[in-house]
């Protein structure tokens, strides 16, 4: 540490250091100049900065002692200072293409938040990558377990397209094809066991799901598993189907109990058909119980010439009673079904056609038959009941 030097006097008289001085004062005082002179100081390049420039003089005085076949000199190269060579640039360079990066990634997000704030939906959809932007988002309705009360609520107006076939319609939520026909817990009743009503209802599933949703007889083919599961007891049902099946007109149709389009015509769009109804049992007033059926079949299609894509669809609602019987007490055949009455409401096929198949309009066809009469008809409600004498015809359906 500096020593305090003794009190002197200048030549003016004054105490140029007063005497009595504390002794931090001077301390602090000699810290601050020691601090001063060391940040003045000149310093003294680093070893590498020192062979750098050496080795960059060499190589310049080198090249001023030899020829050249260009006017003037070479100008002479300067050391790369610190934090200014190739490493430090490309790092500045990354940290730049990250900052851009980011910036655009910033734009990205902010289009995410403001697509989530006015469509939720479609913001799902494009997150699940499933891009229907209505059919997806729409939840499918439970299982029917009791008769509606009305007509379903659900309205939208778009149309149908090939990709979305149920657009538009309440059949968007309803159930695959033979997922729609489910089974009610089956228990003993009317002499027979749980066992034996489970395998009636499983066999009312079956009949079912040949006569209105095989692809084969959608096509216009035989039914035949559909025949197979009717008691062959039933002589006059089996000879109607048989006949109306093979040569269909006005009288013997086969589309009271069958659903089939005309392939050289028509082709579902996709495999899928919608299915919304309910099946309940209760016991026969005689023996054994009765299945009672009530399903709307919704079916797309598109015209099979080349270039179409106009959608349509026939909405069939079908409800359907069958007998379940001990064989040891009625005259029954053992694992059959008896029919006991059938009933069928079409909506969306030409009224004047007697060929076995239905025929959906399409809108770039000219009507041809009879004009719809009557009140509009939502063959969507299923609160509606199919009425035995109500009038034949051609009516009005409200929507397809």
């Amino acid at each position: 540490m500096s020593e305090k030097p003794p009190s002197s006097k200048g030549s003016s008289g004054d105490d140029s250091l007063p005497e009595g001085m504390p002794d931090e004062i001077w301390e602090q005082f000699v810290r601050d100049t020691e601090q001063d002179i060391r940040k003045s100081a000149p310093k003294e390049p680093s070893a590498r900065a020192r062979m750098v420039t050496e080795r960059l003089r060499r190589e310049q005085e080198a090249a001023e002692s030899r020829p050249s076949g260009r006017k003037g000199r070479k100008r002479p190269a300067e050391p790369e200072g610190w934090r200014t060579g190739p490493a430090w640039q490309e790092m500045d360079g990354r940290a730049g293409r990250r900052r851009r990066m980011w910036g655009v990634l910033g734009i990205f997000v902010a289009a995410g938040v403001l697509l989530v704030a006015l469509n939720p939906s479609r913001a799902l959809s494009l997150i699940t990558g499933d891009d229907s932007s209505g059919e997806t988002a729409t939840a499918q309705l439970p299982p029917e377990t009791a008769a509606p009360t009305a007509a379903p609520s659900f309205s939208d107006p778009d149309h149908p397209t090939l990709k979305e076939p149920f657009r538009g319609s309440p059949a968007v939520q309803y159930a695959d094809g033979a997922a729609g026909v489910e089974l009610p817990e089956a228990t003993a009743l009317g002499g027979l066991s749980k066992e034996q009503v489970a395998a009636g209802l499983t066999r009312t599933r079956d009949l079912l799901i040949d006569a209105n949703l095989n692809p084969a007889t959608l096509r216009g083919g035989r039914p035949d598993a559909a025949l197979a599961l009717i008691d062959p007891l039933q002589k006059d049902v089996l000879g109607r189907f048989t006949t109306d099946l093979a040569k269909p007109d006005k009288g013997h149709d086969p589309l009271n109990f069958f659903s089939r389009f005309d392939p050289k015509k028509l082709k579902l769009v996709g495999d899928v058909v919608k299915t919304r109804g309910r099946m309940t049992v209760g016991k026969d007033a005689k023996s054994g119980v009765v299945v009672h059926a009530d399903y709307t079949f919704v079916y797309p299609l598109v015209k099979t010439a080349p270039g179409s894509t106009e959608v349509a669809r026939t909405i069939v609602r079908r409800i359907l009673d069958v007998q379940v019987s001990d064989p040891s007490v009625m005259r029954f055949t053992a694992g059959k079904l008896w029919i006991v009455k059938y009933d069928v409401d079409i909506a969306n096929s030409a009224c004047d056609s007697n060929d076995g198949y239905l025929h959906p309009d399409f809108a770039d066809e000219s009507p041809s038959g009879p004009s719809p009469s009557g009140s509009a008809i939502d063959p969507y409600d299923r609160s509606r009941e199919l009425a035995p004498d109500r009038p034949e015809g051609c009516g009005l359906v409200s929507r397809t």
